[in-house]
């Protein structure tokens, strides 16, 4: 059967925000999963960093792994920390910078 999360262990005990690396001036991206209706993606980010803005066609859920990021949904900044996970809405503009190095799991559902 075709794996449909990749680029991680299976089967054992891992931790999620070892799976991707920082690299210095970047930001690092691993998908984990894409499928038509769902995608899963983990980032690293060099701080000072950023995604510049955009939108997506489905929620976009941000769970952040390390350090300190702004989220700017709508206009409106979110300080985010590690523990802490916020929701980009489907087709609402939004866009990440790194305050220090940080890394997040990004889980996109589309309709």
């Amino acid at each position: 059967m075709e794996q449909l999360i990749k680029n991680v262990p299976h089967a054992q005990p891992f931790f999620i925000q070892d799976q991707v690396q920082y690299e210095t001036g970047r930001v690092v991206s691993l998908t984990i999963a894409q499928q038509p209706g769902a995608g899963m993606t983990l980032f690293a980010f060099d701080a000072g960093t950023s995604i510049s803005t955009h939108a997506a066609s489905g929620d976009a859920m941000a769970v952040i792994l390390e350090g300190t990021g702004e989220i700017t949904i709508d206009g409106v900044p979110h300080t985010v920390n590690a523990g802490e996970c916020i929701i980009m809405p489907a087709g609402i503009p939004h866009a990440v910078r790194a305050v220090t190095r940080f890394k997040m799991h990004l889980i996109l559902v589309k309709p």
